[in-house]
């Protein structure tokens, strides 16, 4: 019986937080499985925004450049992507230290960092190529 009543709260604890969009993972955090848990999803939000900021300034290119500069510019721009990333993994491993991999430890300072450093990207490729109007 009690465990009926478990699977009810957890069902409608569930169906809340999907009716809550305000609702994440990083609400009351109390634990270290929460913590990674909150890293995680923060570590996931930042990447899908730094896509979407990637692919809005591709589109920003596209509606500002001819088809020669158009090339060139977003020739530069992955490569930029490129060099950012490599440059975003190295600066995470120095800032992980000491953690070791594979520990909970190093998973959320890891998502932490990778986060940070996304959120960081993502308001500098919003930057470019804004009008000032």
């Amino acid at each position: 019986m009690k465990s009926i009543f478990l699977a009810l709260a957890l069902i409608t604890t569930g169906v809340h937080a999907a009716e809550d969009p305000d609702h994440t993972p990083c609400d009351g955090i109390e634990n270290d499985q929460q913590t990674l848990e909150c890293a995680t999803y923060n570590k996931a939000t930042a990447e899908q925004l730094l896509k979407d900021n990637y692919q809005s300034l591709l589109e920003r290119m596209d509606n500002t450049y001819a088809s020669a500069q158009l090339a060139d510019i977003t020739a530069r721009l992955k490569d930029a992507q490129q060099k950012w990333e490599k440059l975003r993994d190295a600066d995470c491993a120095v800032d992980t230290f000491p953690a070791v991999n594979g520990t909970k430890a190093y998973a959320i300072a890891q998502n932490d960092c990778l986060a940070r450093m996304s959120d960081e990207r993502s308001e500098f490729l919003e930057s470019i190529g804004q009008s000032d109007d």
